[in-house]
Parts: C-alpha cells; sequence; structure tokens
C-alpha cells in the first residue's frame, strides 16, 4: 500500500469536489428553472460521491495501480488530464479556505454588538412545522432555530451629518415552507419590530410555497418605520407567482423598489431607495433623473449586482441569497453560495469603493438546517 499515493488521490478527490461546487455554485447564479436547477444538484451529489470510488478503482487499483506502487507516468491521457484539473481544485480549496478565514471587516465598519435569541426557548415550543424535510430540524447543531440579533455601527462618506444613527433593519430570505412554521417568523417579525428602525428593507426570497401568502399580515404586515418598508423579491419568488406576492407585500404597505428608485426627503437632505431584481426579473433602474447629491441605497437579492451598483455611484448595498453558505465547515468555512463569485460575499460587510456591500445570512432556507451559520436579524446603523 503506498499511502504517499493514498493521501494524493485524497487531494485530487477533494479538488475534484471543488470544481464541482465551483460549477453548482455559479449556475445557481443564473435564471435558470428551478427544475432544471434540481436536477443538477442531484446529478451534482451524485458525481461528488461516486467519483472517489470511480478513482480508487480504475486509478488505484487498476490500470496504474497508484495504491500498490504503480507510477503516475503510466496514467493514461484522459485521466492525466482530468486529475491535473482536480490538483487545480484542491489548490483552489486551500486558497478559498485561507481568504475565508482572513475575511476582517471593512474599516467602515466601527462597531458591532450581536446576541443570540433561541426562538423556541422565547416560544416555549420548537415551531417545527410540518413537511418532508422537518426532520432535518431536529439534527444535531442544527442552529435553525437561533437567531443572532446584530447592531452593526458604518461610518460612510456620502451620509449627512443630519443622518447620524439613521438606522436600518434588513430582513432577508424568509423562506416560507411550511418549516419553520408561522410562530417562528411572527417572533421574528417581533423581534425586528423592536429594533425600532428609521427604515426596514427586505431583500427577497419570501416564499417556497404560494398558499403561505396568508402568512403575510401575521408577519411582514405587522412592520412599519417612520421612512418606511421597501423591498424587492428573489429567484425563489420567481419560482412561483411573483406579481402575486408582489401585490401582497404592496398591499400590506411596503414599497416596491424594483426596477425603479424613490427619492424621501430626510432631515433636509435626498434619500434615493432603489432595487433590481436581475438576473430573474425586470431590469435594473434607470437612474439618470435622481438627485446627484442624495445618498443612494440598493436593494438587491444577490451581491453579483455590485459590479453594476458600484458604476451608479451606491453608496450602500444590501443584499441576501447566499445564506453565508448555510453550512460553515470548520477549517474550509461556506462552501455553497449560489454567486458567479462563489463564496466570495457569502455573507458580511465589504468595502468596495464608492459602495459599502452588505450581505446578510437571511432567516430561514429551503433546507430547515444551519451549521454555524445562524440566521440573521440585523439592524445597521449608520454615521458619517
Amino acid at each position: 500500500m503506498s499511502w504517499l499515493n493514498a493521501a494524493a488521490l485524497a487531494a485530487l478527490a477533494a479538488g475534484h469536489a471543488e470544481l464541482m461546487v465551483a460549477l453548482i455554485n455559479r449556475l445557481h447564479a443564473l435564471p435558470l428553472s428551478h427544475g432544471l436547477l434540481r436536477r443538477s444538484r442531484q446529478l451534482h451529489e451524485l458525481v461528488i460521491l461516486a467519483f472517489p470510488l470511480v478513482l480508487v478503482w480504475f486509478v488505484g487499483l487498476t490500470g496504474p495501480r497508484l495504491l500498490t506502487g504503480g507510477r503516475w507516468s503510466d496514467l493514461p491521457a484522459p485521466w492525466a488530464g482530468y486529475l491535473g484539473l482536480c490538483a487545480l481544485g484542491a489548490v483552489g480549496l486551500v486558497v478559498s479556505a485561507v481568504a475565508q478565514a482572513r475575511q476582517r471587516p471593512p474599516a467602515a465598519q466601527v462597531s458591532n454588538h450581536s446576541h443570540t435569541i433561541d426562538i423556541d426557548k422565547r416560544l416555549g415550543y420548537r415551531p417545527i412545522g410540518a413537511g418532508r424535510h422537518r426532520l432535518m430540524i431536529g439534527m444535531p447543531g442544527n442552529e435553525a432555530f437561533r437567531v443572532e440579533v446584530s447592531d452593526k455601527t458604518y461610518r460612510l462618506p456620502k451620509l449627512p451629518a443630519a443622518w447620524d444613527g439613521l438606522s436600518i433593519v434588513h430582513l432577508t430570505d424568509l423562506h416560507y415552507t411550511g418549516r419553520p412554521d408561522r410562530r417562528f417568523f411572527e417572533e421574528v417579525c417581533e423581534l425586528s419590530a423592536e429594533l425600532a428602525p428609521d427604515m426596514f428593507v427586505f431583500t427577497g426570497d419570501l416564499l417556497d410555497s404560494q398558499e403561505l401568502m396568508d402568512w403575510f399580515p401575521s408577519t411582514l404586515g405587522r412592520l412599519n418605520a417612520p421612512l418606511g418598508c421597501h423591498f424587492v423579491l428573489g429567484n425563489h419568488d420567481w419560482y412561483l407567482d411573483a406579481d402575486a406576492i408582489r401585490r401582497g407585500l404592496i398591499d400590506l404597505g411596503w414599497h416596491d423598489v424594483a426596477g425603479r428608485w424613490l427619492s424621501i426627503e430626510h432631515r433636509g437632505h435626498p434619500l434615493v431607495i432603489t432595487g433590481t431584481e436581475q438576473p430573474w426579473m425586470g431590469r435594473h433602474p434607470d437612474l439618470a433623473g435622481a438627485p446627484a447629491e442624495a445618498f443612494r441605497l440598493l436593494l438587491s437579492h444577490t451581491a453579483d449586482n455590485l459590479p453594476w451598483a458600484r458604476g451608479q455611484s451606491i453608496d450602500l448595498m444590501l443584499s441576501g441569497h447566499n445564506h453565508g453558505g448555510q453550512v460553515m465547515l470548520p477549517l474550509v468555512g461556506a462552501v455553497y453560495s449560489p454567486s458567479v463569485h462563489g463564496c466570495r460575499y457569502a455573507s458580511g460587510a465589504f468595502w468596495q469603493p464608492p459602495t459599502l456591500l452588505y450581505v446578510s445570512r437571511g432567516l430561514s432556507g429551503r433546507l430547515p438546517f444551519r451549521f454555524r451559520c445562524p440566521p440573521e436579524l440585523t439592524r445597521l446603523v449608520l454615521r458619517p
């Protein structure tokens, strides 16, 4: 048994997994149908699980027999070519893990105060709900009910001095599936109301089941703020009847800013609030007529619209979609992040002048499982 070759094959199998994950992350950044994405995930999982077995049999035990003293020079050309790609994937995995471990808040962040609230303890029961994935909630290490409530303060160059302390509660990725049940989200919205911000924003993925629109009045419908409640929708809303979801929120007093902008006068200065649901719905807004001196806030479901935001001199961009990876592995960090950038913008704050991007981990997901990546409810406090 050649243990050195065994270790090399294990590293190559990990590199193969990294390549497949990179591919699936970028597929999920595209406006593809839910059915096609579901089938691609199934194939992706099969290929990741099967490849180590194929590698051991055709390379380790037969063919060049690398596990029993064979030589790498005896690899057939197709295997040599693909394993070369796997080696690059293994290097990429290490680079990605190091980059995530070294990620730090930008200099614009001046404070971060967080505490965790166990919603099940607050309710006095586990709001598991019904459905085929409900057993996931009881899995060891699942943090689906442990909401991290944060106050994060940022200094931004264009913020008027008169707005010192302007606060925004950012909600995203509620994913009403029935798991957790309605009481979980009612409690989350109660926590949101207790934060008493100047403004509420929601950045998409509200529904995974159209019939749960009747949850709207007792959840997001309970929120109001001096500068209003503003929203865009996400890809999971696009899979359903997005027009009905949009009308439901508007009827509750929320302002739809997708593909448009509105200007609010606040303490003598204009605030432009705009939104985009690209690449799934509509168009980017035309900001040609917006006040040039205004502070600009962009709501975008995906962080992939950051280059466009920078080109439009957006001051603050709020996004979700990536769920922080939803599972954070020790050493490796986030693995799955449906973005053209992979896990680079899985969650957190990023300063890309002139734009501060904040990506929330969101509050739920299609699958009710979180590991080392709790749901997030954040109030952003802005200072000049």
